[in-house]
């Protein structure tokens, strides 16, 4: 029996295999590997015998089977017979060689069957092969192919036949014609030859110790002899590649003697193929091994093919790498190998065939010998130890070489003679320069093109930087070659680039040495030959770069470390005061990044840091020395102006620390010949260096200024210069740049108590002297807008001097007038709609320094100033979004200094007069129809009022008399379309506001709780919302209304009033808001004039829509509907449907008092009553059915209703008549259920659909119960008597909202239950259908709001309920299906007694829609079977139990129904049932697996669930399977799949004594069936179980 099934399951099975899907074949495949490792000699005996019946099965097919055999021969080849295994290897040997022609796939999974069984049964398998294996027969492809791949599998099993195999195999070698024959005889001897190497190699293990390589030699050779002289000729190129590839490990097996002999035809014939192939790495593997023999064997003709040799080498090493593929990268791994063989054999004919080629210009041959070199020099180091200063002098040409491969290559060539002792030759310095140099490559220049052959590569400079660094740290050989030769690259411009890894391998040098030789110097000048440079050289270039200390990799950092290093040799007492003021220096770097570093602050430090040294080293020839170095090296940094700039900063410093004024005055001397006046930046950076000097040294640099004017240098510069016609007056004008501007720096640096003295005198003379062009007597104005900044920053400077001088108080500037019309001259002379210069910023700082300064300005000139000023600023156009920063900075810092000049203007009259001068020279900016320019004149003038309150002194009680003026000119802005002009407006109403106060006595401490909410409000004018803009300015005008005076409130109003037609309408909008809460607030001042201003706005309605004018008009509307309120709804009502929003609006405005809401409400209930809601009409004679159309009346009263309730003032007026109101709209809206509009309405309301709202969710009676549950018993009342109405959507109406509110608790607080519940339950024969469903849903509902009534009720609730069940005037059921709702929700709160009886009913009235067509009866029903199993919680009686075993395979199935609701309904279900099982794992696993919400994996929860089942219920095994098999044929294809999975775990953990409980007859031919199943899904199942029936064979 066992034998003959499983054979029937492999039948099955391996009749599946021929399955169209490839899917499904594997699986079939996977199912076929299960049985045979459950049962291999049965089913390998059923697959045998499958293939030798099955003689026409297709070879795809045959080659699945034989693939499963060879992994079940595998993996249970020790269990094998022999007589088992004898017949897989006739079997495979017959399948192999069945055809001649060649089937990879087929004849490939034989072999591999045979190779198989080979690493057991080796004679067996070779008894076999040697049988298709005979002499004087040319063989099978694959019985040579299966031959090679056993000797390679089973070594020591296979060798001992090499012999015989040979034998037999060097005749067929001239038998085989075809290429294909021939490669795999190649393959063959490769593997042979590679067999016996391994061998011999391992001869303590082998079973036969006693064979030697000579017992191959003579066959090996004869194999040799045909395959290099007739088959390597081949045109096909596979033929020749599997020759080469089988002659590498041949060769190590033919006779010393006969190799000798052969070498000088095999080398030749070998490199010849390396023109035949692009891959070549088979090429240069074979010919490694080949090379490798030939040295182990010592031979002499390997010298004679050197030249060749090495020449076809070469030319592999210089092909480009153009791809990434493993073969090319091992190809060159290869060459390179042999490369190093005849390194190790013939060092001197390598060295004389590579070197010459380094001088060649062309790139692939020289990177390809630097490639070699490196190579030799590490793989062959004893051999070219001797050879080193050949190869040093060998690299001078490669130095030279600009191509980045080149330098990337000899870069690496130079890492490599470092390691091995190259560089402490003659000529390593050289090489160590080149790596300098390669160092100091900029970065952006190294980054490799889109085009470029090697985009991955690290780039020269970076590969240079580790090189420089490892060899600077890890070879210690290298430390005395390195150190102090690195220095000498310090100072040289061209190095600039390498100074980081400079500093940090010398760092690290030093600090090697300091550690081996304590307190001594690390530089020893004496010893060098003049090359080092000076320590004063050192100390000026690495402060000099430290100005910039993100460059080039952290310069600064390394720069300043290396100071600290070398502070003995820079100064002997430097140690401690550097010691603790570098580290700080360094963290400062640390804390901050490019981006972020304050450039100034950290010159500041390092300037700091320069002076702390000068004055640590008392020594004014070091301080001097140091002076002089700085000076010569400025003329480096020509292409650097930045460190430039901070080097002429620390020559003024190290000036101004000397004492020596000779020294002082040569130095200023010679940067005044040399400066480069062309660059501002030299201008700025000789400018600073004088003011820096002149703190020390201020008679002596305006001395030595003043000797250059007039020096002939001075006067030969500008002579030079006028001989060139075209650039004379600009080249001139750049010295006298720098000369004013020198003035001005020593005036804002120098002693301030020395300044004002010669500020006249000295200073502004010769600055003007500088400036002032005469031709002929006459001055020339300039037109070089840098000469321009030159004086204007000067004069500024010098300004601020004396300012901040404590004497400046009783200073007479006698030129102050003249200054300031110079300076206004210059703003004048700008662009007043564009801002490209800092001229006008500079001039305006200037004129606030001025305007303070003794003798004061005249009227005139101050009205001026403020003019031009004012129209310079304020008229620039703003520049686009994304402009560039320092634009947006240049205006910014001239804006601030147009703010200083106002206020220290204004400082000049503190009284009203005066803030009214400057409000009206702002005024036509504040009203400007360009926001741009508001923005600025409210931010300038919110600026002037804040500063006038601050310095506010008020010496007698004066009226503040242009206080509403002010406020009205201000306050409209508060709602301007600008933002900002809104905060800046809001602020100057609060300063006025403080103002008035401040003029009524209050202190300047005061603060005002009125004026303070005005600060609360600002956040409400950032919201671009209008309404809360408008909002704002409303509370902002009460809050002015409470503050004004009386007599300012006319002025106030009339101000405003103009703003009313302003070109901005917010403004306009918010002068109106205003107005009407001024007039709210303060009206019984100007009684009179309010009809005059109902009367405009009224007008305004029909002329405009505004809406501050259309608000007017509905409090018109509201005073005559007080009056005439009949007429007034009578007319609106007549207005013609549907209302325009005029009407809606006047509609509305009806609701502001609730007592004239009452009355309107009250008339339009009266309308809607007054006539039927519909009149049907038939459109023909012969329709059906008659069409409703609505009247007219009720609807136009239904549609003024709504707009009066919508309005939130009508609140109490609805709530007294709540009742009637309900109930007239509740049944109005059932009204309107398939009723249509008049035909006069039907065109609007197509017009009109276009922007019809969507149908909003309609739930009366919740929304009843929540928020009016008192008025209920009222409502209810009404609606009860509808239920009889001869409407039936009437009806429908009526008792959903009685159902619907049983669903709350109020029926209980309102003792509405009984009444309510007696009501449904006499509905309960209402001839429709939808009455019916709804009264259970009612019923149901009672569990929901009175739980605890159900018991009491419980057996009329479960009638009703069963009694839907049975409902059979439903043709579609859905009383039913409400009524398995309804019980779901009851079952947990009935009395059990109660429940009892019904329970088995219900169970087996609800079982057939388990599998129902619809999802919603699927879903219900499963559910309720959930809730039956959880109110039997520990009370499940046999009979129901039965009821839970037979669902429970259609829930585990259905939990891969296609709908997630029957799933989600199965999971709970099943929940449900696991307690009533009594088995604690199954519950578990229930629990475990399916909550709701949480992922399921079906397979791993259908396995875990049938191993408890048939643990703990293997009885089940029977009635389950049988369950399951019902279900193969369901009509969803996720069920029917899962069927025969349910089917297959169960049998995959029942133990084998249970199979009688299955008709495995039936199983069996339904699962063959399910085979042919159209879902491929199916199908893979199907043969899943198939495999597990195995269990019971």
């Amino acid at each position: 029996m066992t034998e003959s099934y499983v054979k029937k399951l492999s039948t099955i099975l391996l009749d599946a295999v021929t399955d169209k899907d490839p899917l499904v074949q594997e699986q079939v495949c996977s199912a076929l590997c299960a049985l045979g490792e459950s049962q291999p000699e049965e089913a390998l005996s059923a697959w045998e015998e499958h293939l030798q019946q099955h003689g026409k099965l297709a070879h795809p097919y045959r080659t699945m089977i034989l693939r499963a055999m060879e992994v079940v021969v595998s993996s249970h080849i020790s269990e094998l017979d022999k007589d088992m295994a004898r017949a897989i290897i006739l079997l495979a040997s017959s399948e192999m060689t069945k055809v001649k022609e060649l089937v990879c796939d087929w004849q490939q999974a034989a072999s591999n069957v045979l190779v198989a069984v080979g690493k057991r049964f080796i004679g067996r398998v070779m008894e076999e092969m040697l049988s298709k294996f005979q002499p004087g027969v040319l063989p099978h492809y694959f019985v040579v192919q299966t031959l090679a791949n056993l000797s390679v599998s089973n070594v020591f099993g296979m060798v001992p036949f090499l012999t015989s195999i040979l034998n037999t195999m060097l005749p067929m070698l001239g038998m085989a014609k075809h290429d294909t024959m021939r490669v795999v005889f190649c393959c063959a001897l490769q593997h042979f030859s590679e067999s016996t190497l391994e061998y011999l190699a391992n001869l303590d293990q082998a079973p036969d110790p006693t064979v030697r390589k000579d017992a191959f030699a003579t066959d090996i050779f004869s194999a040799y002899h045909i395959l290099f002289h007739q088959w390597l000729q081949s045109r096909e190129a596979k033929l020749r590649l599997a020759v080469v590839e089988a002659l590498g490990p041949m060769s190590h097996l033919l006779p010393s003697e006969k190799l000798e002999e052969q070498l000088p035809k095999l080398l030749p014939g070998v490199l010849a193929l390396y023109k035949k192939h692009a891959e070549t790495f088979h090429v240069s593997k074979s010919l490694g091994q080949i090379l490798e023999a030939a040295v182990s064997v010592g031979s002499r003709t390997l010298e004679v093919q050197l030249d060749s040799l090495l020449a076809a080498l070469h030319a592999q090493i210089c092909v480009p790498v153009e791809s990434s593929s493993p073969l090319v990268m091992s190809n060159q791994k290869e060459v390179l190998r042999c490369f190093t063989v005849l390194a190790c054999r013939s060092p001197d004919r390598l060295l004389a065939f590579l070197l010459p080629k380094l001088d060649t210009n062309n790139e692939r041959t020289r990177v390809g010998t630097l490639q070699v070199l490196r190579h030799v020099i590490n793989s062959a180091a004893a051999q070219m130890e001797v050879k080193k200063p050949f190869i040093l002098s060998s690299m001078r040409l490669p130095l030279l070489d600009t191509n980045s491969k080149v330098k990337r290559a000899v870069v690496q060539v130079i890492s490599a003679m470092a390691h091995h002792g190259y560089l402490e030759q003659p000529g390593g310095e050289a090489m160590i320069e080149y790596i300098v140099q390669q160092c100091a490559l900029p970065p952006e220049t190294e980054r490799p093109g889109p085009g470029s052959e090697d985009p991955t590569a690290d780039s020269v400079r970076a590969v240079s930087v580790s090189t420089l660094y490892l060899v600077s740290t890890t070879v210690d050989r290298m430390s005395a070659v390195l150190w102090p030769y690195l220095l000498e690259f310090l100072t040289p411009l061209r190095f600039t680039g390498a100074l980081t890894p400079l500093c940090k391998s010398l760092v690290h040098l030093a600090q090697k040495r300091r550690e081996a030789g304590a307190d001594a110097l690390l530089i020893q000048y004496d010893d060098s030959k003049g090359t080092l440079p000076s320590p004063y050289a050192i100390t000026t270039r690495l402060l000099a770069v430290c100005s910039n200390p993100y460059l080039g990799d952290g310069r600064g950092a390394a720069s300043l470390r290396l100071l600290n290093v070398l502070h003995r040799d820079i100064h002997p007492l430097l140690h401690q005061r550097w010691a603790t003021t570098i580290p700080l220096l360094l963290d400062y770097l640390d804390e901050y990044t490019e981006e972020t570093l304050s450039q100034k602050e950290w010159e500041e430090k390092l300037l700091m840091f320069l002076r702390d040294t000068l004055t640590v080293v008392p020594d004014n020839t070091w301080i001097c020395q140091l002076s002089l170095e700085m000076c010569k090296q400025l003329s480096c940094y020509s292409e650097a102006p930045q460190e430039k700039n901070f080097l002429y900063k620390c020559i003024g410093t190290t000036l101004g620390a000397t004492s020596r004024k000779e020294v002082v005055r040569e130095r200023l001397q010679e940067l005044l010949e040399t400066a480069r006046y062309q660059e501002e930046a030299e201008r700025e950076g000789l400018a600073r260096c004088f003011g820096i000097c002149a703190i020390s040294h201020l008679d002596d640099t305006l001395a030595q200024l003043e000797d250059f004017v007039r020096s002939d240098v001075f006067r030969k510069s500008i002579g030079i210069f006028n001989i060139f016609k075209d650039r004379s007056e600009n080249e001139v004008d750049k010295v006298k740049s720098a000369l004013i501007l020198c003035y001005g720096h020593v005036a804002a640096q120098a002693p301030r108590e020395l300044v004002l003295a010669k500020v006249e005198s000295d200073i502004l003379r010769n600055v003007f002297q500088c400036f002032h062009t005469k031709v002929l007597g006459i001055k020339v104005e300039t037109k070089d807008p840098a000469l321009k900044l030159c004086l204007v920053q000067s004069v500024c400077m010098a300004s601020q001097a004396i300012c901040s001088s404590a004497q400046a108080s009783s200073f007479h500037f006698s030129r102050k007038a003249e200054l300031v019309a110079q300076m206004m001259e210059f703003i004048k002379a700008e662009p007043p709609d564009s801002l490209r210069t800092p001229i006008r910023k500079k001039a305006m700082l200037a004129c606030t320094y001025l305007v303070p300064l003794e003798p004061a300005l005249e009227e005139q000139a101050r009205s001026d100033m403020i003019h031009g000023c004012l129209h310079s600023v304020m008229a620039v156009v703003p520049g686009p979004e994304g402009e560039d920063g320092d634009q947006e900075s240049l205006y910014l810092d001239t804006t601030h200094a147009l703010e200083d000049l106002l206020t220290s203007l204004l400082r000049r009259n503190m009284t009203p007069q005066g803030l009214q001068i400057m409000v009206e020279h702002l005024s036509p900016w504040i009203k400007s129809p360009r926001g741009h320019e508001r923005v600025r004149a409210l931010g300038l003038s919110a600026c002037l009022l804040r500063f006038f309150l601050e310095h506010l002194h008020i010496s007698a009680l004066v009226p503040f008399h242009n206080l509403g003026l002010l406020v009205g000119l201000f306050s409209p802005r508060c709602a301007d379309l600008w933002p900002a002009t809104r905060q800046e407006a809001v602020s100057c109403v609060y300063s006025l506001l403080y103002l008035q106060l401040g003029y009524e006595g209050f202190s300047q401490d005061y603060r005002d709780d009125v004026a303070e909410q005005l600060l609360t409000l600002k956040d409400g004018l950032v919201h671009p919302d209008p309404a809360v803009l408008l909002h704002t300015c409303h509370s902002i005008a009460q809050i002015i209304a409470k503050r004004l005076p009386p007599d300012q409130l006319i002025s106030l109003l009339l101000t405003m009033f103009e703003s009313l037609g302003d070109p901005d309408k917010n403004c306009s909008r918010a002068a109106t808001v205003m107005i009407n809460s001024l007039l709210k607030e303060r009206g019984n001042m100007l009684l009179e004039k309010v009809p005059e201003i109902v009367s405009v706005l009224r007008s305004k309605l029909q002329e405009t829509r505004e809406e501050h004018i259309l608000q007017a008009a509905q409090h018109s509307v509201y005073l005559l509907a007080s009056q005439h309120r009949a007429a007034v709804v009578s007319s609106l009502l007549g207005s013609p449907l549907p209302f325009d929003s005029h009407t809606c609006t006047l509609w509305r405005a009806l609701a502001v008092e609730p007592s004239l809401t009452a009355q309107v409400l009250g008339l339009l209930l009266e309308r809607m009553s007054r006539d039927v809601p519909f009149k049907e009409s038939r459109a023909f004679l012969l329709s059906s059915s008659p069409n409703r159309v609505a009247t007219l009346l009720p609807l136009a009263a239904t549609c003024a209703l709504r707009e009066v309730v919508l309005a939130p003032a009508s609140g109490p007026a609805v709530l007294e008549l709540y009742p009637q109101l309900f109930v007239a709209l509740l049944l109005r809206v059932s009204c309107t259920v398939g009723v249509q509009l008049p035909r006069t309405l039907q065109a609007k309301e197509r017009r009109s659909a276009s922007s019809a709202l969507d149908p909003r969710t309609f739930e009366p009676c919740s929304a009843m119960a929540k928020f009016a549950g008192p008025r209920l018993p009222l409502v209810m009342k009404a609606l009860v008597c509808t239920q009889s109405s001869v409407y039936e959507i009437q009806r429908v109406t009526s008792t959903a909202f009685l159902a619907e509110l049983l669903n709350s608790n109020v029926v209980n607080d309102l003792m509405l239950l009984e009444s309510l519940l007696n009501n449904l339950v006499a509905r309960q024969k209402d001839t429709c259908a939808g009455v019916r469903r709804l009264v259970l849903r009612g019923l149901a509902n009672i569990a929901s709001s009175s739980p605890d009534k159900v018991r009491a009720h419980g057996p009329q609730l479960l009638t009703a309920m069963i009694g839907g069940l049975d409902d059979g005037d439903d043709r579609h059921s859905l009383v039913a299906l409400e009524a398995m709702a309804g019980l779901a929700r009851l079952l947990g709160l009935v009395e059990p007694q109660d429940l009892r009886p019904v329970l088995l009913h219900v169970a087996i009235r609800i079982r057939p829609f388990f599998d129902s067509d619809k999802m919603e009866f699927r879903s219900a029903s499963i559910c309720l079977f959930g809730h039956l199993n959880k109110a039997c919680h520990g009370d499940c009686e046999d009979v129901f139990l039965e009821q839970v075993v037979g669902g429970l395979a259609p829930l585990l199935l259905h939990l891969q129904d296609p709908q997630a609701p029957v799933a989600g309904a199965c999971r709970f279900a099943l929940r449900m049932c696991g307690p009533n099982l009594e088995c604690e794992e199954l519950a578990a696993a229930f629990q475990k697996h399916l909550q709701e919400g949480q992922g399921l994996h079906f397979g791993e929860f259908l396995n875990t669930t049938c191993k408890h089942l048939m643990h703990h219920f293997p009885d089940l095994l029977g009635r389950l399977v049988s369950t399951s098999l019902f279900y193969f044929k369901s009509s969803w294809e996720d069920v029917r799949a899962a069927a025969p999975m349910l089917t297959g775990f169960l049998v995959l953990h029942v133990e084998p004594e249970h199979r009688p409980q299955v008709d495995l007859e039936q199983l069996t031919a339904a699962l063959q069936l399910l085979l042919q199943d159209p879902a491929p899904a199916v199908r893979m199942k199907a043969a899943e179980t198939l495999g597990r029936l195995v269990k019971f064979a």
